[in-house]
């Protein structure tokens, strides 16, 4: 940081109660009063150099002590009190963090060149030319101290030429960089590495959101640098001002924040989500849906969930498990992870995928595309269903939600009922099979569907439905072999006569399976309405059996559902 000194003499200011002055044996004419504190000091002293109080004594007896009121001089008292030193010819100190302070009170007291050669003000704005501007520290820091005296910095051309300095800084090519630059990511070691593209994104972080605006929206118009750098840089932004909704789980644990923090917070997340450059892929998915998060946690404005959660739906391909969970924050709800954030992200996601593809089936992007989504939800249900107060509705919400063509099996869904049922074990016997409904047995790999005939956490009809595919998927095989009907390429024309013949020979077998299927479907009939009046699962278990021993499916599978 640079610094300039002014002055030879020592300070010789001293207080006394709520007044500050010099050590002098002269007599002092001159009583300057700003907010609660009395100056007394000299005309001789101060005229010369101040064209204000020069005009404002003009009238005054030199006999008399004259009293000036500077309660609307830029910086208070203490940038008062370094011009006054200035006067007196006492040593200070000026650098980045008071230079705009000095400055703008020297422009009120009007030290200007019209007043006296060399003029506080013409050395002030040689400093800040020559020092702070050619600084990448300096002129942040000085930006950041405009803040408490925005208008005067403005109208001064301060704030200007500060982000002009500090875009051309940033506009650099990194193997230009020669100044010193704050870079805290893990594993980078300066001394060894290049100087990365991003090195401006933390120094930047320092300054206010509106002053941090000014600068991104600077370097967007010149083109220069990839809408990634930018989002990098609104990334760092926001993990250093926004809080993080992964540690907070209920409002009332942030009870001691104000009113004005939150009304901060809000302000800080809608600039950055406005700035978000609009190329997709600019910020990563798991950024967008965290800032939905804190959307959700401050009450954010509609416009900005809803743009967030837009922003999401088009990058939720990208999405983990670990980006979609977030702990809900609404005291009305017990259950810990947010899942109504991921159904709203779902539901966008899927009214854009059914708008931008009318037959889905036809096209193999969007095919992909939304089998991705299937498995990314199924295993987001999988994690979720082990909070033991998370109510059925909120796993249907994005269960449910998939298209068939999202699954192209039911593995996935099924081990996410498991877990659901082996975490809860007092659910009702309605909510089982409304966990359930969705569950197609015909989607289950052969590996899933031995479990499921054996797993008594299932509801009785579910296991009975896997029983008859099983049944089913039986005798089209037995039906096939007894045909003679091979599994390999159609067979020539001279065998074709035969298999005809014999597949006349089989029309009576297949009538035979047809009256088995019925008695199996009156059968779960049967199961049904025993469940209904409260039978109890023991009667819903014989029936079981009765249907595996219809099946003919052999002694060992017999034997495992008989564990049932």
């Amino acid at each position: 940081m640079k610094f300039m000194k002014l002055g030879t003499r020592p300070d010789t200011f001293y207080t006394e109660e709520a007044t500050r002055s010099v050590i002098s044996d002269t007599p002092k004419d001159l009583v300057i009063q700003i907010s609660n504190i009395n100056y007394h000091l000299h005309q001789f002293s101060l005229l010369p150099k101040c064209g204000l109080l020069r005009k404002l004594c003009v009238d005054s007896d030199d006999s008399s002590t004259v009293t000036i009121e500077l309660h609307d001089i830029p910086g208070g008292e203490d940038a008062f009190e370094l011009c006054a030193k200035y006067c007196y010819g006492i040593i200070i100190n000026l650098s980045a963090h008071n230079f705009v302070s000095a400055f703008c009170a020297a422009k009120f007291l009007r030290m200007t060149e019209a007043v006296e050669k060399g003029s506080f003000v013409l050395k002030l704005e040689a400093f800040f030319n020559s020092c702070i501007l050619v600084g990448w520290k300096d002129s942040i820091i000085t930006l950041q101290t405009t803040v408490k005296l925005t208008e005067w910095s403005e109208n001064l051309g301060i704030i200007r030429r500060c982000v002009d300095s500090i875009v051309g800084k940033i506009l650099t090519p990194p193997a230009k960089v020669t100044w010193s630059y704050t870079y805290t990511r893990i594993g980078f070691n300066k001394e060894q590495q290049m100087v990365p593209k991003d090195w401006w994104t933390e120094d930047i972080s320092d300054l206010d959101i509106d002053l941090f605006r000014c600068i991104i929206i600077a370097i967007q118009s010149t083109h220069m640098l990839p809408p990634q750098l930018i989002g990098e840089a609104l990334h760092v932004y926001a993990c250093r001002w926004l809080p993080d909704t992964t540690k907070i789980t209920r409002p009332e644990s942030s009870g001691s924040q104000t009113d004005e923090v939150t009304d901060k917070h809000r302000k800080v997340l809608e600039i950055i989500v406005n700035t978000i450059p609009s190329d997709k892929g600019s910020v990563s998915v798991g950024f967008l849906l965290r800032l939905l998060s804190i959307a959700n946690y401050l009450g954010a404005s509609t416009v900005t969930k809803t743009e967030l959660t837009r922003r999401s739906s088009l990058q939720l391909e990208e999405a983990t498990v670990s980006d979609l969970l977030f702990p809900s924050h609404s005291s009305s709800n017990q259950h810990y992870y947010d899942i109504d954030l991921v159904a709203a992200v779902l539901e966008s996601f899927l009214l854009l995928w059914r708008r931008t593809s009318p037959a889905p089936t036809e096209s193999t992007q969007f095919m992909r595309s939304i089998t991705k989504i299937g498995k990314l939800i199924d295993y987001y249900v999988q994690a979720v269903a082990r909070d033991v107060n998370l109510p059925v509705s909120k796993v249907l919400s994005v269960a449910e939600a998939l298209p068939d063509s999202a699954r192209k099996d039911h593995d996935d869904l099924y081990r996410a009922i498991n877990i659901y049922l082996k975490k809860h074990p007092d659910l009702s016997k309605g909510d089982k099979k409304r966990l359930c409904r969705n569950l197609d047995c015909q989607k289950l790999s052969p590996e899933v569907r031995s479990h499921a005939v054996k797993n008594e956490r299932l509801p009785l009809r579910t296991v009975v439905q896997v029983l008859f595919f099983e049944q089913e998927k039986g005798s089209y095989e037995q039906t096939t072999r007894s045909a003679g009907i091979p599994t390999t390429p159609a067979p020539s024309s001279e065998s074709s006569a035969r298999d005809d013949q014999k597949m006349k020979r089989t029309d009576k077998k297949t009538q035979l399976e047809a009256g088995k299927k019925k008695v199996v479907r009156e059968e779960i009939e049967e199961i049904e309405v025993n469940e209904s009046r409260g039978g109890g699962s023991c009667g819903g278990m014989m029936n079981a059996k009765k249907i595996n021993n219809k099946s003919g499916s052999g002694h060992s599978r017999d034997k495992s559902r008989d564990r049932l």
